[in-house]
């Protein structure tokens, strides 16, 4: 199961500073506002081998000021049911507030792992200070500087021995989770393929209480559907709806071999829909995506090819993923994601032998090598497939340390021409031969 770190807290506290160090972005707005975090966060950390998926609650928090402490206690109760370890995060240059009590007493309650991480503590005077947070009654302090970094190597280091080990699988059948926003269609798509009515579909968003394993054996498919649709509870706060889906994606996500990721035909892509996208691509997983609704567009003769190049325009630079267009309402192609969702999770798995490899890709090689820097030329003198989860490839050369990232991109893309890796990330290294 997947390992996911929540970092929790009040406004204003350094959760947006200590989320873009471990997960070394700039993604999430840091000011000195309080709130400020407005968009959805979460992302992909690695420490000692261990990697885990990191997310900023911070962005989850309603914008009115009258639900807006409403919000962050639930959001602490969404975290102990979700989160793998939750990182309490407590400011050494305020001291304990209310809201700080009120946090500390529901972390208490719960049975997860809780760090308790004091921010700010940025020379030693402040050390002495970060002792009145042991009244908070949970346990061993971790000074930190989210700002300078000190102190979090300590701190993930305890962190990775309370994550799950990972276990081989047990069943061998292909996982296919079927994720998207509230109300695109996930649930119905899953009773259209059993024929049945299996899960309740209301036009309500959100109605799916628990991520569903259904076993799918029919017209000669053997498959493990993940049915992630709506994955949350009734929250009293409605922008803390996101943050349950987004946990509950994040989970089956990890759990999958293939994302089949459902998009509103009418809304289009949206930012969250891109997120979840890169972070299945990031996790090796194989991807494809359904624009479901499509009954409810008026059509001409380049709606398709339009549609499909504005989706690839906003998950660029990864674009070599399968669309299917349906309407789940009407019948219309819901077999078809099925046959696609079986191609991708076989050209995820896909082996090349390495002499076709070197028969296909050393001429390209040769007619367009990597650009001499410094007066030195990189000689590529072979290349094979290394096993994985998902395709890798090692390609031996002389001075591995002058390839730039454009002609990591080059060589891929030659990848993707020359054999069918269509919805699987690739993964291309240059190494010292």
């Amino acid at each position: 199961m997947s390992n996911i770190v929540a970092i929790v807290g009040r406004p204003n506290v350094g959760k947006s500073t200590l989320y873009n160090r471990l997960t070394e972005t700039r993604k999430a707005i840091v000011d000195d506002f309080s709130g400020v975090t407005r968009d959805r966060h979460y992302g992909i950390a690695e420490w000692t081998d261990r990697t885990f998926t990191v997310i900023d609650t911070g962005g989850y928090v309603a914008r009115s000021e009258d639900v807006f402490e409403a919000a962050i206690r639930e959001q602490v109760v969404i975290a102990i049911e979700e989160a793998s370890v939750i990182l309490f995060m407590v400011d050494v240059t305020t001291g304990i507030t209310d809201l700080d009590d009120e946090i500390a007493a529901l972390l208490r309650k719960g049975s997860k792992p809780v760090f308790v991480v004091v921010n700010k503590v940025d020379n030693t005077m402040l050390q002495s200070d970060a002792t009145i947070f042991y009244s908070l009654g949970l346990g061993e302090l971790y000074n930190i500087s989210s700002m300078t970094g000190s102190g979090t190597g300590e701190l993930l280091d305890d962190v990775v021995k309370h994550f799950d080990e990972e276990l081989p699988e047990e069943n061998a059948l292909p996982k296919y989770a079927i994720v998207g926003r509230p109300n695109v269609g996930k649930s119905s798509i899953i009773n259209a393929l059993l024929g049945q009515q299996r899960n309740i579909v209301t036009p309500i968003a959100g109605t799916t209480r628990d991520s569903i394993h259904i076993r799918y054996n029919q017209y000669g498919h053997d498959f493990m559907l993940i049915d992630t649709a709506g994955l949350r509870k009734k929250t009293k706060v409605k922008e803390n709806i996101e943050f349950y889906s987004v946990m509950r994606t994040i989970k089956a996500l990890e759990e999958a071999d293939v994302v089949i990721l459902m998009v509103d035909a009418v809304e289009g892509l949206e930012a969250q829909d891109i997120n979840i996208f890169h972070l299945a691509e990031k996790n090796k997983k194989g991807i494809m995506i359904v624009v479901n609704k499509w009954d409810l567009i008026e059509k001409n003769s380049k709606t398709v090819k339009v549609f499909e190049e504005q989706i690839k325009e906003k998950i660029a630079p990864f674009t070599d993923v399968p669309i299917v267009f349906t309407s789940v309402t009407e019948k219309q192609r819901v077999l078809k994601v099925i046959d696609v969702a079986n191609k991708v999770f076989e050209n995820r798995a896909r082996k090349i032998a390495t002499s076709k490899l070197n028969d296909i890709m050393l001429p390209i090689i040769e007619n367009y090598p990597p650009p001499a820097l410094k007066g030195k030329y990189v000689k590529i003198k072979y290349a094979t497939q290394i096993s994985g989860t998902s395709p890798m490839f090692a390609f031996f050369c002389n001075l591995p340390q002058y390839i730039k990232e454009p002609y990591y991109r080059f060589v891929e893309n030659k990848l993707r021409e020359n054999f069918d890796f269509s919805g699987s990330p690739i993964q291309v290294w240059f190494r010292q031969k």
